[in-house]
């Protein structure tokens, strides 16, 4: 069985403050007489389920096109973590990951998810916990793994310097934690800073 784990991308959705809203509009449409309906996108790089980049926070990191299709595609593990404002370190020592490489952590079982002023963040110390164990990539459900207002980003430069790629934005409310086939692939937009993904669960 699939799950999708993206959020809907649909005109009036929440962005992140500050970024381009979200709008798709009509270039062409049959009703109209045209032969075709096409549309056109205007939106953030890091509109609703969406992966970072490392060049998004690091002049010198690697653009969306660059990064290993085995990174999004693989084994991973879905962890409920509830009522945590920071994920530390000592919230992952206790679990057991298994060998899987992808961490996706579900920190809400609300449909709508957090706003983007309250949500779970990742402490500096979780990222090479993270790597002992094995990770290449985390997801979250939050809107972001540092606060809304953080200018030195520090989790996400602790992730970029273990090697760990970032997924943000995921919808897991129906999820149930356990192990299962991640899939989530971005456009291949040359150096881009980000791109949404469709994000697809099967189980194993």
């Amino acid at each position: 069985m699939l799950k999708d784990i993206t959020k809907t991308m649909e005109n009036g959705m929440k962005v992140w403050p500050g970024d381009i809203h979200f709008s798709y509009t009509s270039l062409a449409a049959i009703r109209d007489g045209d032969a075709v309906n096409v549309g056109k996108l205007e939106m953030s790089t890091h509109t609703g389920t969406h992966l970072d980049a490392p060049y998004h926070y690091d002049q010198d990191g690697i653009g969306i096109d660059e990064i290993p299709l085995d990174i999004l595609c693989g084994n991973c593990i879905v962890i409920e973590l509830f009522n945590v404002h920071t994920i530390t370190k000592d919230h992952l020592t206790s679990l057991n990951f298994k060998g899987v490489e992808k961490v996706l952590f579900k920190t809400t079982q609300l449909k709508e998810g957090h706003s983007y002023q309250d949500f779970p963040v990742f402490s500096k110390d979780s990222a090479p916990f993270l790597k002992e164990m094995g990770v290449h990539l985390i997801g979250t459900d939050a809107a972001s793994v540092d606060p809304l207002n953080s200018k030195n980003l520090e989790a996400h430069h602790s992730f970029k310097e273990t090697n760990i790629f970032i997924l943000e934005g995921l919808e897991l409310f129906q999820v149930e934690p356990g192990f299962y086939h991640l899939t989530a692939l971005p456009l291949k937009l040359k150096g881009g800073d980000g791109c949404p993904v469709r994000a697809i669960l099967s189980s194993i």
